[in-house]
C-alpha cells in the first residue's frame, strides 16, 4: 500500500477511535437558571429562599330574600349593608320578589339591617370570603308592636278653666284671696261664663265676708253713716252697704262689662325688667287691660264699673251720704289710684307671699 494512503487510513482510524467514546456518552440538556434539573442543588421557578405567592382578595356578592312571618315576600324593604372596614354604607330596596343583592363587595365581616314600615327592624351578619357569592339565610321580619300616640289638645276654654282653677288656689299668706292675678303671661282668654264664675268665687269667699265685717265694725266705731244708728241693726246696715259696694263693683267691673267689652279683668304679672319698667307697667294697668284678643286696650270695664257701682250705692246709703255726680267721679279716680297701688304691690311683694303661685318664669313665654 502506498505510504500516503496508509497515512490517510491511519488518520481516519484515529479520528474514529477518538470520537466514538464521545458519541457513546448520553447528552444532558443544559441547566438554565431557575429550572429544576433534578440534580442535587438545582432549584425550580419561585423556589428561591423566602419567596411566596401573593394572597389574592377577590370581591364577592351578598344576596338574600326578605319575607314576613308567614313566608310572604316583602317588597320595598330597606336593606342596609355595613362592613367592618368602615367602607361607605350601602342601601337598597328589596325587589317585588323580596330579593336583594349587593355586588362587588370586599371580603370580610359584614352586617345587614333590614327595615320596613309596620315591621320590627332585623339584623343579619356574616363573613364574606374572597370571591364568594354569599346567600344569607331568608330574613323574616316580625310585625312591629302596635304603638298609639295620643295627643290631648285642650281648647282655649278648657285651658282657661284649668288656669282659673289654679288662680282660685292663690292666697296671700295662705289666707287672703288673690284670684285676679295671672302669673301666666300668655294665659288663655276667659269665656263670659268663666268671668262670672271667678267674680262669684271672689264675692262669696269666707275671707271676703270677714274683711267686710271688719270694715263695717270700723265704720260703726267711727259712727260713719250716722243715720244707720248703732247696735246690731246699725252694724247690719253698714255691713250690707259695704258688701253691696264690693259685690256691685266686682260683678259689674269684673264680669258684666268685661263680658260685653271682651276684656280680661285680671292683672298679668310682669316679673321681669327694670324696677322702673315694672312700676310703670303696674300703674298703667290701672287704666289699661288685656283684651280677649290678647291686645292691650283702655280698661273701660274697670272705670265704668267703678262709676256704675258708685251710682248704685246711692240706692242704699243714707240720703245725706249719697254722692252726687262729681263725688262719684272723684271716687272713681280714687279707685284708679288704689288699683295702681295694689298693682305695684302685686308686682313686687304679693307673689312672694302668695301660696300655690305657679313656678313658671314670667320672662319666658
Amino acid at each position: 500500500m502506498p505510504r500516503y494512503k496508509a497515512s490517510v487510513v491511519w488518520l481516519i482510524l484515529g479520528v474514529l477511535v477518538c470520537g466514538l467514546p464521545a458519541l457513546a456518552q448520553p447528552q444532558q440538556p443544559p441547566i438554565l437558571p431557575g429550572v429544576k434539573s433534578g440534580l442535587p442543588g438545582a432549584q425550580g421557578i419561585g423556589a428561591s429562599t423566602g419567596e411566596q405567592l401573593p394572597d389574592l382578595r377577590l370581591s364577592g356578592s351578598i344576596s338574600g330574600t326578605v319575607v314576613d312571618q308567614t313566608g310572604a315576600v316583602i317588597a320595598g324593604a330597606r336593606v342596609t349593608l355595613s362592613l367592618e372596614d368602615q367602607s361607605p354604607i350601602q342601601e337598597l330596596l328589596s325587589g317585588d320578589d323580596g330579593q336583594f343583592s349587593f355586588a362587588d363587595i370586599a371580603p370580610g365581616p359584614f352586617q345587614l339591617t333590614i327595615t320596613s314600615a309596620g315591621f320590627a327592624a332585623q339584623t343579619s351578619s356574616g363573613i364574606l370570603r374572597s370571591g364568594e357569592n354569599c346567600i344569607v339565610p331568608q330574613i323574616a321580619l316580625a310585625v312591629a308592636t302596635a304603638t298609639t300616640e295620643v295627643r290631648v289638645v285642650l281648647s282655649l276654654a278648657e285651658e282657661a278653666e284649668a288656669e282659673i282653677k289654679a288662680e282660685e288656689k292663690q292666697r296671700v299668706l295662705g289666707v287672703i284671696p288673690n284670684f285676679y292675678v295671672s302669673y301666666v303671661p300668655n294665659a288663655a282668654p276667659l269665656t263670659p261664663k268663666q268671668k262670672f264664675e271667678l267674680a262669684w268665687k271672689a264675692t262669696v269667699d269666707p275671707i271676703t265676708f270677714g274683711v267686710t265685717g271688719v270694715i263695717a265694725g270700723v265704720q260703726q266705731s267711727q259712727d260713719v253713716f250716722h243715720e244707720y244708728g248703732q247696735g246690731a241693726q246699725g252694724y247690719a246696715k253698714r255691713y250690707g252697704a259695704s258688701y253691696g259696694d264690693l259685690v256691685a263693683s266686682t260683678i259689674i267691673g269684673s264680669a258684666v262689662l268685661p263680658s260685653l267689652l271682651k276684656q280680661d279683668p285680671r292683672y298679668f304679672y310682669k316679673g321681669s325688667g327694670s324696677k322702673r319698667s315694672r312700676i310703670l307697667y303696674a300703674i298703667a294697668n290701672s287704666v289699661i287691660c288685656k283684651g280677649d284678643d290678647g291686645h292691650w286696650q283702655a280698661n273701660y270695664s274697670s272705670i265704668l264699673g267703678s262709676l256704675a257701682a258708685g251710682g248704685i250705692s246711692n240706692l242704699y246709703y243714707p240720703a245725706k251720704d249719697r254722692n252726687d255726680a262729681i263725688l262719684t267721679f272723684e271716687n272713681a279716680l280714687i279707685g284708679i289710684g288704689e288699683s295702681a297701688a295694689v298693682n305695684v304691690l302685686q308686682e313686687f311683694f304679693m307673689r312672694k307671699l302668695t301660696r300655690n303661685a305657679p313656678n313658671q318664669d314670667p320672662a319666658k313665654p
